[in-house]
């Protein structure tokens, strides 16, 4: 894990910083050959490197695609290559169809903007008042407040319609984080709400109104649903870089926030829809998808931030922005693919790139390929940055101290901890109760700097500080944490939780292998940090039942809710729902057998010996394995036959209520261990 993804980096930061390939042939007189030599040249970088397995690409220009390809096998167990038609899962990209819906619906004059979400959906509540003041346009550009993202279920094997009634019951229970429009800050969940507004005005299942409206009118034969959920077409298998092992074909049930399928040259054909000649929308609407939607925050930090749009990541970048060249991006991440996507509305150009793998660069890749498609069109001129130089250390600014202290985003939780005698800042970051180096700073002129190269500086609005990275030459400004406010009065949680192991109970068998990290889970509080509990990401504490959420810039927080079962106390987190690990019972040697209960949740049981068990389960169960430091050992998503269980282990079994499942477990002898 690189530095930055400890220190908590989002995605969106990597755009600023003889195998067998199938597509269109290029002729040599191609204006455009440095572009697509970029293509090639990065992506199979990509996949020699191990960061993706497979990818594809295209490039329109002038309203027409003048290149597109595909890279590396999409079967490798068939030897299936990726050509210009199979299929990928987007993700994200997938918010900017719901958007498109949304504005098709304004068009209609069945949908207003700036009229409340509870208008259309008047099920819709939560348990901050100031929900009522959400619109339709802020659940489209990340400034609603609401916590993030829907993760039960939502990533996983099989589409799962339910997760829009489990959106709504989950955020009946949440806070916001910040009030309606006051900031900026990803979340998927207003998508999601999206999608359900278009399902409630239309009348119509979304994808059906997705063919209707968007996919026929646009000739996009090869977008559609999650390639999961795929018949008869070409599809691409993600294989995990680090085992081989092939995962099952991935569905994410949020259609709206992340679960379309495409591929690169469908997706330029979208993007020229919003070009002039696009054929979808009435000029108003048009207009309206191409500005940005700023947040009240907006010019608060140094630089600008991203310039979010209505299910835009970015409605222009400062280069382009200088040249009065108007982009429009969107990224795309899912478990197994990621994706990225440009368009120059005014010029018809556009670039795409989706891969498999989380890793694969492809939002910097076709970034890259943008500038060079500018550049041969004599748009922009070729940016030459100097060689880079690292920067002297400085004696640290005046202040500094205040600025030491924890500091967290959405998932881990880190301690700044100032050097006078050597002029250094080091973050270190938490497991448990022990902290590690993740990134040493050093201060010059104004910034932070890490070792490798990235630029840092403390924002601090007198309410709150924010550790924002600046790259040096992108002009846009991201908040990568926040600092974590002492509490004057602090609470207490009724239950200790410090170290507790929890298990997560509401598993579904086809829930994704991304989300299987969610399914263990242990607690911690801190001596330095009375009034807070970490339990998926820190929490403060409210009452002795209830942690919310301490952060108003931070992405997909949670909160967590105490309560009472069978004389045990058990725990929401959001929507995941956890028993501590006293519940599991013990694994026998001998026959076992684990029977999914009425409620559907998943069942625990925890090996008291080093253990051979052999396996047995329903058609439509699964089988996980953790160790007591919450490794996965094995799972029936991606293994088959008996496996070893070390003492202290645990065996998660998920299915369908009354599905039954079989162990049979043989201690493991003295012989064997040697």
């Amino acid at each position: 894990m690189s530095k930055i993804r400890i220190i908590g980096m989002v995605c969106l930061c990597l755009i600023l910083v003889a195998v067998f390939t199938a597509g269109k042939a290029v002729s040599r007189e191609n204006p455009y050959e440095s572009a697509i030599t970029t293509a090639r040249s990065e992506i199979w970088k990509a996949i020699n490197s191990g960061k993706c397995g497979s990818a594809t690409a295209a490039i329109m220009v002038d309203g027409k695609i003048i290149y597109t390809e595909g890279f590396g096998m999409a079967n490798r167990e068939k030897s299936i290559p990726v050509n210009i038609s199979t299929l990928f899962n987007i993700g994200s990209i997938s918010k900017v169809y719901v958007a498109t819906a949304i504005m098709l619906l304004v068009d209609d004059g069945k949908v207003s903007l700036d009229r409340p979400v509870t208008d259309y959906l008047p099920e819709f509540r939560m348990a901050d008042d100031r929900y009522k003041k959400i619109t339709v346009r802020m659940t489209l550009n990340h400034v609603s407040g609401m916590p993030g993202t829907e993760g039960n279920d939502s990533f996983g094997f099989r589409y799962d319609d339910k997760v829009k009634k489990e959106t709504i019951d989950t955020l009946s229970r949440e806070h916001l984080k910040h009030a309606p429009g006051a900031m900026a800050v990803y979340c998927n969940d207003g998508f999601t709400l999206a999608e359900m507004i278009v399902e409630r005005v239309s009348g119509r299942r979304y994808i059906d109104f997705l063919n209707e409206r968007i996919f026929r009118p646009l000739g996009l034969k090869n977008t559609g649903i999650g390639v999961g959920e795929i018949k008869g077409k070409p599809i691409t298998l993600y294989y995990d870089p680090k085992t081989g092992k092939k995962h099952p074909p991935e569905t994410l049930s949020v259609l709206g926030a992340g679960g379309l399928s495409s591929t690169a040259l469908e997706l330029c054909r979208f993007m020229d829809a919003f070009s002039a000649k696009g054929k979808l929308l009435k000029k108003a609407s048009l207009a309206e998808m191409r500005k940005a939607q700023p947040s009240a925050f907006w010019g608060k930090l140094r630089n600008p931030t991203f310039s979010f749009g209505l299910g835009w990541d970015m409605t222009g970048l400062p280069r382009y922005d200088k040249a009065g060249i108007q982009i429009l991006g969107k990224s795309g991440g899912t478990g197994n693919y990621s994706s990225m996507v440009f368009t120059v509305p005014d010029k018809r150009i556009s670039v795409a790139v989706i891969a498999t793998g989380t890793e694969s660069g492809a939002m910097k890749i076709t970034l890259d390929m943008l500038d060079a498609v500018l550049v041969e069109k004599g748009l922009v001129q070729k940016e030459e940055r100097p060689v880079p130089v690292p920067p002297a250390a400085q004696k640290l600014p005046q202040g500094y101290a205040s600025l030491s202290g924890y500091y967290a985003d959405g998932m881990k939780l880190g301690q700044l901890v100032f050097d006078a005698d050597k002029n250094i800042a080091t973050l270190y970051i938490f497991k448990g109760q022990e902290k590690t180096p993740a990134v040493t700073l050093i201060y010059n002129n104004g910034y932070y700097h890490d070792a490798e190269g990235n630029r840092y500086y403390f924002a601090d609005t007198g309410r709150e500080v924010y550790f924002v990275n600046s790259p040096l030459h992108a002009g846009i400004d991201v908040i990568v944490t926040q600092k974590v406010k002492p509490i004057e009065k602090p609470h207490s949680l009724r239950t200790d939780m410090d170290g507790r192991v929890w298990l997560r109970r509401n598993v579904g068998p086809f829930e994704g292998v991304m989300s299987v990290e969610s399914h263990f889970a242990r607690s911690s509080a801190y001596k330095d940090l009375p009034g807070y509990v970490y339990f998926w990401g820190i929490k403060r504490i409210d009452s002795p039942e209830f942690a919310g959420m301490p952060f108003d810039a931070i992405r997909d927080q949670s909160e967590l809710t105490l309560f009472e079962k069978d004389g045990t106390t058990w725990a929401w987190i959001s929507d995941l729902l956890y028993s501590p690990a006293e519940t599991a019972a013990a694994l026998k040697a001998g026959e076992n057998s684990v029977k999914i209960g009425s409620d559907g949740y998943n069942q625990w049981l925890v090996a008291t010996e080093d253990m051979v068990v052999s396996l047995a389960k329903p058609e439509q169960g699964r089988i996980i394995m953790f160790t007591s430091d919450d490794v996965t050992t094995y799972d029936s998503a991606l293994d088959t036959g008996d496996a070893y269980v070390a003492k202290g282990s645990y065996i998660e079994f998920a299915g369908f209520a009354n599905g039954v499942f079989a162990v049979k477990a043989r201690p493991v002898g003295a012989d064997e261990k040697k």
